[in-house]
């Protein structure tokens, strides 16, 4: 998986959510006026800038979506739960059927299972029902403005007017999220470029109106950054009585075999890969919810969504789509979303007990996590590393508790005397 420095990471944070603008230096016209010169200077066409960005300003609402920030981490069930709705399997389950024959070719060409080419279908656009409103180009020239990443955007603006000149899609029809993203599968252009396919032979690629085109283009891409043919992402799995919960995390991997003789064992219908596969167990809601064992497939979803709910998610609605039944664990998990202030807050009273997590960011990453596991184990808690409100009570009671000894203490530090 994808990781960062402690420092790369903060100041990723910082690049994320301090906007970034060019409004002080030059208006947006004259903006777009120096970008429409180095676009045609790299052989873009006059008539695609014209027909994608005349009469252009800056998106009001696509400026406040892109300043925004969460206010809190969803649990992994709330997450789940809210996507993998019956409606949502029901509508799939249709889908099999009525583009079977489509799912089986690319399947046969790209590996991919049509559940899992569902899954993603479903997840992105609700099966295209919500491709999105926002011109494409005009936001993207939003954000190149104005945006947190502009030099990322501008290239991404590029590209999409590279995809009107190759006649793919005409500008009036390249609409898709606030943050660029496009079609069925919500590609941003640079993917576009790079995998999307002509799945319906006509001679163009329309990710937008396109079924063939959308799901050959997905299973393109999913296959070119290392899908694996006969492999899940995921299987939900029970775990035996005295686990050591420091083990289940993504970088702690073991065969299929040795965590089959520590104990573990596929839940529900599922089997699990070959004894010789590499696997990692992974507690996205801590010891109390659902324990998945994860494949090299879940790192490829991971590269096209950078989150464990949204891999999971994905292999469960396929799992359903196949007629599995819902999970298994989770029922005992604690169910309060946690404020990203309140993770802070945590990372700083770790911190100060002499647990380092490189920082207090408000992301529960692997090095707040590592923070987490040797805290739980210093006091004989389930090392699950998850930053449960439950955990953070615990962590606040301790470091009150220590802040009153040491305040009693004559001469100790930051003490009166």
């Amino acid at each position: 998986m994808f990781k960062l420095r402690r420092s790369t990471a903060c100041l990723l944070m910082v690049m994320l959510f301090a906007p970034v603008s060019h409004a002080a230096e030059q208006s947006f016209d004259e903006w777009l006026q120096d970008f429409s010169r180095d676009a045609q200077a790299q052989g873009i066409s006059a008539t695609s800038l014209q027909a994608a960005l005349a009469d252009a300003k800056p998106i009001d609402r696509v400026v406040e979506l892109d300043q925004a920030q969460p206010e809190f981490v969803q649990t992994f069930m709330t997450y789940l739960t809210k996507r993998v709705t019956p409606r949502q399997i029901g509508r799939g389950q249709q889908l099999l059927q009525e583009q079977g024959a489509l799912l089986q070719a690319v399947e046969q060409k790209y590996g991919v299972p049509a559940p899992v080419l569902l899954a993603f279908w479903g997840l992105e656009t609700n099966y295209g029902q919500t491709l999105g409103g926002f011109s494409t180009p005009q936001a993207l020239a939003t954000l190149a403005y104005e945006g947190r990443r502009h030099a990322f955007f501008r290239s991404q603006l590029l590209d999409a007017l590279r995809i009107l000149d190759a006649g793919h899609v005409e500008a009036r029809n390249m609409v898709g999220s606030w943050a660029g993203a496009v079609g069925h599968m919500q590609f941003m252009p640079s993917t576009f470029l790079a995998y999307a396919e002509d799945g319906d032979g006509d001679g163009k690629i329309n990710v937008w109106q396109s079924i063939p085109d959308a799901l050959y283009s997905a299973g393109h891409y999913l296959q070119s950054i290392g899908w694996k043919r006969d492999e899940p992402i995921a299987v939900e799995v029970s775990l035996p009585e005295g686990f050591a919960w420091q083990e289940a995390a993504i970088n702690q991997k073991r065969s299929v075999g040795q965590w089959q003789a520590l104990g573990v064992q596929a839940l529900g219908q599922a089997t699990l890969p070959p004894a010789e596969r590499d696997a990692a167990v992974i507690l996205p809601q801590g010891w109390r919810g659902p324990a998945f064992m994860v494949f090299d497939n879940f790192k490829v979803v991971m590269q096209w969504n950078r989150s464990t709910n949204y891999a999971l998610t994905v292999a469960h609605l396929a799992s359903r789509l196949r007629g599995a039944p819902s999970l298994s664990g989770g029922a005992g998990a604690e169910q309060y979303p946690v404020s990203i202030d309140a993770i802070k807050r945590l990372q700083q009273q770790l911190t100060e007990l002499g647990f380092d997590t490189g920082g207090s960011d408000g992301l529960p990453g692997p090095k707040t996590q590592a923070a987490i596991r040797g805290y739980q184990l210093a006091h004989a808690l389930p090392a699950d590393g998850y930053a449960s409100p439950s955990l953070m009570q615990h962590v606040a009671t301790k470091l009150a508790a220590q802040t009153v000894d040491t305040e009693l203490i004559p001469g100790f530090p930051g003490t009166q005397p």
